[in-house]
């Protein structure tokens, strides 16, 4: 499968996440736990990730699987930070939009650029790290509010609880996702044995978040286990697959491609979040949201764009003499 294929159904998936997320709601709050929501998608990927690998090893080449503790125990880390960041984005939900919880998202893409110059040592040209700033340019000039319907006291329609956590939110998934594609890469280990192994550990940490909230709370609801389900519908376990799904995905780019064409593909879920966020949530959509929009696809053209055009361009600019 073609890597620009996986990069376009993630974008799909990541544009319906924070939609879903929303409709989920009742009256702005959760009917149902939503810290039990990763929980079941890391068990969702566990199980579709051991199914491929039982399937793996029935083939007559086995794949190859690196057992010793000091490389498993490497998989906790990433663990740790996603059961943060899943938690995170949905209480992030509870203060802004859809389409602005997306457009701080993009965030993410400046941070793994300089985690990439440091953790990675990759190495990005001048244009490319022109193109990571005008995203950055382009998510800000989103996000401003004009003076008209709303205000002047106050640039941001939403508290800024949210602001706070929707870029600690784009901080770890950038941390998350350089680290794993450092684990996914530094070996030719099977996807799935990868996968088996950083989802185990994501389904410990998620079970054990639940007993620190029944604790937290003095089982004043009962255990965990027994309110697993309380208040889910169909729209939750919507939640539930796509979160899974997109989990798939990602650690496919981890493995195959890399962290920028995987937040590129969340940038441009931001446009299809933008328009189906004015259909059903009635936000409404302002010039400086449009123009960012605007930026972030100059952006994106920037990032990706061949060599050789850039050389063809300068052939083909007329040559002056004196």
């Amino acid at each position: 499968m073609q890597w620009y294929l996986v990069a376009a159904l993630l974008t799909a998936l990541t544009s319906s996440q924070g939609i879903l997320t929303t409709l989920s709601q009742s009256n702005g709050k959760y009917k149902y736990d939503y810290a039990t929501i990763p929980f079941l998608a890391e068990l969702f990927k566990l199980s579709v990730s051991s199914f491929f690998l039982w399937k793996e090893c029935q083939s007559s080449s086995p794949p190859r699987m690196t057992k010793e503790w000091r490389s498993v125990r490497l998989y906790l880390v990433p663990s740790v930070i996603y059961l943060i960041h899943n938690n995170a984005q949905f209480a992030t939900l509870t203060y802004v939009d859809p389409s602005t919880y997306q457009i701080m998202g993009n965030l993410k893409i400046v941070t793994t650029g300089i985690l990439f110059r440091l953790v990675l040592k990759r190495k990005l040209s001048n244009l490319q790290w022109m193109a990571i700033v005008l995203l950055a340019i382009g998510t800000t000039t989103s996000q401003v509010k004009g003076c008209g319907d709303t205000p002047c006291d106050s640039l941001f329609s939403a508290p800024l609880q949210g602001y706070m956590l929707g870029i600690l939110s784009a901080c770890l998934s950038a941390l998350a996702g350089v680290y794993t594609e450092y684990l996914m890469k530094k070996n030719n280990d099977s996807l799935y044995w990868q996968n088996v192994q950083l989802y185990t550990f994501g389904v410990i940490f998620n079970m054990g978040w639940l007993m620190y909230g029944d604790f937290k709370g003095g089982f004043e609801l009962g255990p965990w286990w027994q309110r697993l389900f309380n208040g889910y519908s169909i729209i939750t376990w919507m939640v539930v697959f796509n979160l899974g799904s997109t989990g798939l995905l990602v650690s496919w780019l981890m493995k195959y491609s890399d962290n920028i064409v995987k937040v590129y593909s969340t940038s441009m879920a931001m446009l299809l979040t933008m328009v189906l966020s004015i259909y059903l949530f009635s936000v409404k959509a302002t010039i400086q949201l449009f123009l960012g929009i605007m930026i972030c696809i100059i952006s994106l053209q920037m990032y990706f764009m061949p060599v050789h055009m850039l050389v063809e361009l300068s052939q083909a600019l007329p040559v002056t003499s004196k």
